[in-house]
């Protein structure tokens, strides 16, 4: 585990909020909602609940399917995103290199403090464009 990721989990623990174990991978999958949805040409992917480890598989799922083919324009609404460790910063970078690598771009919306926090922490705020809303990023 790295250094980030025993903050974020010691962060937890004093918020008192469950930190899952390796065996809750069917749990973890029902904290993370991913929906997908197009406007003007963009890829919208909207997630709920909290991206991690065990979480993190619907996310970068539908994040390869996005950023496949010539030009991807993507946006991803984090507004209902209550929780994102390292896990969850590695499939938006990954993402945002394979937009990059293909001629579009992946855009931020709506992070909340607490995903915004850590977005600034680690730097990704600095590689990311980050927008108040949806809107905004697909404008």
């Amino acid at each position: 585990m790295t250094s980030f990721d025993e903050v974020v989990l010691r962060s937890r623990r004093r918020r008192g909020s469950r930190v899952p174990e390796l065996s809750d991978q069917g749990e973890a999958e029902q904290r993370l909602s991913v929906a997908t949805t197009a406007d003007q040409g963009v890829r919208i992917i909207t997630v709920s609940g909290e991206i991690d480890h065990q979480s993190g598989a619907p996310l970068r799922e539908s994040m390869l399917t996005a950023t496949a083919g010539q030009a991807p324009r993507v946006v991803v609404d984090l507004a209902a995103v209550t929780f994102m460790d390292s896990a969850g910063l590695n499939i938006l970078l990954l993402a945002h290199r394979r937009t990059s690598e293909a001629g579009g771009w992946l855009r931020l919306a709506g992070a909340g403090a607490g995903v915004r926090r850590v977005l600034q922490i680690v730097g990704v705020d600095t590689v990311l464009h980050l927008y108040p809303d949806v809107a905004t990023a697909v404008a």
